[in-house]
């Protein structure tokens, strides 16, 4: 008997665990069934808002400050209006639901990624004139430095005013009347020899052919060294219009102060046609 109330209390201490087990799993089974046919519950919305929120303000400073750094540097290169605008209404995302911020961030973004392009070519094309600019003054400053180049080696290999010129013309050899004087008084008061006299000759053939009475009707100019005005050789004498010693004297004057020689003058006459 003893066994058989033992054996009776074995199974029915087993049927009770068994039914324990299967109305646990029941409960757990109807627990889940319910949370995912009525939603998250008032405690997991209230996380979920707070979390929505905090990336909605995150993402609108975000923007915001990335928007600023466009619009300065957009300045004087590209319009920003619109960003401008956008800006400003994002600026209220305290006041506004994650939606509204999330759109506004989103339509900043777009507006900012524009401004920027158009930001970039106007920086393109302002580089490319700068380029250009730049290599047209350095075009501009060789074309200038090969001219004066030039100029220099032409006036290096030119008779210069003042200057001899490089051939000389040979004196006559046996001069006479106001040539004969001239080179008398060439050789006794300025030392000047025969090379130099020559140089005079054809100064004084090309000027007045050596005549005392040359008057060069359109100049004024007089005489056999054609002083302009002729008056001038009455520094030299009162007989100036007529005495060739008086014109020589001065003329030779005139060729020692301002050329140095006859042939300084004849070098000027030579490279510019007068004297």
């Amino acid at each position: 008997m003893a066994s058989a109330i033992a054996a009776a209390g074995t199974l029915v201490g087993t049927g009770f665990v068994l039914q324990s087990t299967a109305a646990a799993n029941e409960r757990v089974a109807a627990t889940t069934a319910l949370a995912r046919s009525t939603g998250p519950q008032t405690e997991q919305l209230d996380v979920y808002d707070g979390i929505v929120g905090a990336h909605a303000v995150r993402a609108a400073k975000t923007t915001i400050d990335g928007a600023n750094v466009v619009v300065t540097a957009a300045q004087g290169k590209a319009d920003a209006t619109a960003l401008t605008a956008s800006v400003s209404a994002l600026g209220h995302y305290t006041l506004l639901a994650p939606d509204r911020v999330f759109e506004l961030v989103d339509k900043t973004q777009v507006q900012a990624q524009v401004v920027q392009a158009a930001t970039a070519e106007t920086d393109r094309i302002a580089a490319e004139q700068a380029a250009a600019a730049a290599e047209a003054a350095a075009a501009a400053e060789a074309a200038a430095a090969k001219a004066a180049a030039t100029k220099a080696a032409q006036a290096a290999t030119s008779p210069k005013p003042g200057s001899p010129s490089g051939s000389r013309p040979s004196a006559p050899s046996d001069p006479s009347g106001a040539q004969a004087t001239a080179r008398d008084i060439m050789s006794s008061q300025y030392g000047w020899g025969e090379d130099q006299f020559g140089c005079l000759v054809a100064l004084w053939n090309r000027e007045s052919g050596w005549n005392v009475n040359a008057n060069n009707a359109s100049s004024g100019a007089y005489g056999i060294p054609q002083a302009l005005p002729g008056s001038k050789m009455g520094s030299a004498g009162s007989d100036w219009q007529t005495n060739p010693a008086t014109q020589i004297r001065w003329g030779l004057g005139y060729i020692s102060g301002r050329y140095g020689s006859p042939c300084g003058a004849w070098g000027a006459s030579e490279s510019q046609g007068w004297y």
